[in-house]
């Protein structure tokens, strides 16, 4: 039987240096994505809510008051709803429960996903998290039963970004036949998500990145598992003020589907 985690945690404490002047105020998922009113955390706190979560940890560093602000001041939205509201009591009777946690010293992102998970409700029960500059809608239910029937220790959500530039398609020849704008990458890549089983916790470093330590041997050991996103899953990475305007572009297009 799936066990679906109800806690998360968010890492949001990188000083999005190439996302400046917007975090030269504010950490980077406190940026808002234009046309939304609402900062990038605050959609993924939504989104967490919204797949059952009910208690999550944001770990911060750079700024992190603003956010601890942000936070007693934001009418959090009720796990299954989704709902965020800056009015007293839209949330519902039992909001999504946060805390909040600040590196006094760097400790890496290994080091600190381990100083953040230290402060979960649940130690023994798994846990979804997430990067705080990522958008995405899918189902992490769907994510969460993948990651039990494969016994995984770690489960990784993968992405097929588009390539920025425009690709160029030729036949054995060198002769081009066609140009391609902005076309899907042919390789997956880490989208910044995951499902942990609770005995993950112990594997990560206390400081260091646990990308270069416990997940390569967790993937020798066949514990790693990873979920594509499914066919028309919303995901994009703010990493940039190009990417702030597509996200808006994006949204104007249409709903952000999950």
């Amino acid at each position: 039987m799936t066990q679906r985690p109800t806690q998360a945690v968010i890492l949001a404490g990188g000083q999005g240096t190439r996302l400046r002047p917007y975090t030269d105020d504010r950490p980077k998922p406190m940026v808002e994505i234009p046309g939304t009113g609402v900062p990038i955390i605050g959609h993924q706190l939504a989104w967490l809510a919204a797949e059952g979560v009910t208690d999550v940890v944001v770990s911060c560093g750079h700024l992190a008051e603003v956010l601890s602000d942000w936070l007693a001041t934001t009418t959090l939205p009720s796990p299954a709803s989704g709902a965020l509201s800056d009015e007293p009591g839209a949330g519902g009777p039992s909001p999504l429960r946060v805390s909040v946690v600040i590196e006094t010293e760097p400790l890496g992102r290994g080091g600190g996903l381990k100083y953040a998970a230290a402060s979960l409700p649940r130690p023994d029960e798994p846990w979804y998290a997430t990067n705080g500059d990522i958008w995405t809608r899918f189902r992490l239910r769907e994510m969460a039963a993948f990651h039990t029937e494969r016994d995984a220790v770690a489960t990784i959500a993968l992405a097929r970004p588009r390539i920025p530039w425009g690709a160029v398609e030729t036949n054995e020849f060198g002769q081009v036949l066609d140009f391609i704008e902005a076309p899907p990458s042919p390789y997956l890549v880490n989208a910044g998500v995951y499902v942990f089983s609770s005995s993950f916790t112990g594997l990560l470093p206390d400081r260091g990145d646990h990308e270069r330590t416990t997940f390569p041997r967790l993937a020798r050991q066949r514990r790693l598992a990873g979920f594509p996103l499914p066919q028309g899953a919303y995901w994009r990475a703010i990493d940039t003020a190009k990417d702030l305007t597509e996200a808006a572009r994006e949204l104007r297009e249409g709903p952000v589907r999950g």
